[in-house]
């Protein structure tokens, strides 16, 4: 039985070499020219937030690297030869088009013509289109304005006033990377957060997930949270607004990953990074913020995030898309036989470990529907 795996990140190249143990033949398809593109397009700073352990794909460890978070080049060097060990050879620079189902498998039209098979896997993951903030004004600034996934390093803004716009991993990482270069860093946030700690006693926080295989998730954040309050402190020291709900919850009910703190923190208690509420509008080079505080700037990031919407590709498809695009289930069997999603949904474990058993699970079921179940 042969397989279609569009995606040639980290969740394609799992899925893929998942599939292939199970006897499938599957052959992944990517418009980007490189393995692992997405990895290569993320700021230098970037280090992986889960530890090498638990960060190898299905098959074959993470090789010992420097230190225990592995840095955006082992990543990229990690995921090159992972292609190599399960001997996949992914087509790159075809751009998938349309898909649609076919008899009793799946038709994908690409720009280098059309293929089909009984298994189609979407592995572009969560962080293909970037989403943009808007407010009154952010149209007309006078300075540059970019997203977060066109950030590189310090040496892009050097010299100017920068505003980061969101506190997520992303927002929260180049903000310390631009305090760190010593350039004059604000970061806007929009929202009350959750915040949690790289390490708890030493282990990684992604860890902590065997918790909540033994325990109700609102229980083990109940047990959690006395340990945050000790370890972080209260937010309103930094600027911040502690979200309602716990981190675990943020993750389980709304989709959305607390910023993991590589030393953000510490740097706005320092005051080498000023929090700002979000902002209202902007004229000229100005920005006036919810709390009434207005500041000039040369530069705004906006760290907020990315967009999923497949039904450009699979047009309305209810049975297996929400009304957003994005997939109702990510990691398990659909109601569209034969089509699978991997890693559409955040995790409290680490997304490269949760891809993992996602994969694996793909291509157990996958190789059900070979047979007939």
């Amino acid at each position: 039985m042969r397989a279609i795996v569009i995606g040639a990140g980290p969740a394609g190249l799992a899925t893929a070499a998942c599939l292939k143990r199970m006897g499938l033949e599957a052959e992944i398809l990517d418009r980007a020219p490189t393995i692992g593109q997405s990895w290569r397009s993320h700021y230098d700073r970037l280090k992986l937030h889960t530890a090498r352990g638990r960060s190898g794909l299905p098959g074959w460890p993470m090789p010992r690297a420097k230190g225990r978070y592995p840095a955006k080049a082992e990543v990229i060097a990690y995921l090159e030869g992972y292609a190599r060990h399960f001997g996949l050879s992914p087509r790159l620079g075809v751009d998938v088009r349309r898909v649609a189902a076919k008899g009793a498998g799946w038709e994908v039209q690409t720009d280098a013509g059309t293929e089909s098979a009984e298994v189609l896997v979407f592995a572009t993951g969560m962080n293909a289109t970037p989403h943009l903030a808007e407010w009154p004004g952010l149209p007309y600034f006078r300075g540059a304005v970019l997203h977060s996934s066109a950030y590189r390093n310090p040496d892009d803004v050097r010299g100017k006033r920068v505003l980061v716009v969101g506190f997520g991993n992303s927002g929260g990482d180049i903000a310390l990377d631009l305090a760190d270069a010593g350039v004059t860093v604000d970061i806007a946030v929009r929202s009350p957060v959750n915040l949690l700690p790289k390490e708890l006693f030493g282990i990684p926080i992604t860890s902590f997930g065997i918790v909540r295989k033994v325990l109700p998730y609102k229980t083990a954040e109940a047990l959690m949270m006395p340990v945050l309050r000790m370890k972080l402190g209260h937010y309103d020291q930094y600027g911040l607004r502690q979200a309602a709900k716990g981190p675990i919850s943020q993750i389980i009910e709304d989709g959305q990953i607390p910023l993991i703190d590589v030393g953000t923190l510490a740097a706005l208690k320092a005051g080498r990074i000023t929090a700002r509420q979000g902002p209202v509008r902007s004229d000229g080079t100005t920005v006036h913020f919810a709390d009434g505080v207005e500041a000039d700037y040369d530069v705004i990031i906006l760290a907020t995030g990315y967009r999923t919407d497949l039904r450009p590709l699979l047009g309305d498809a209810p049975e297996v898309l929400d009304d957003q695009g994005r997939p109702r289930i990510s990691g398990d069997r659909t109601a569209a036989r034969g089509l699978y999603f991997c890693s559409y949904k955040p995790s409290a474990d680490g997304q490269l470990w949760a891809m993992s058993r996602e994969a694996e699970r793909i291509a157990a079921d996958a190789a059900l529907v070979a047979r007939g179940l």
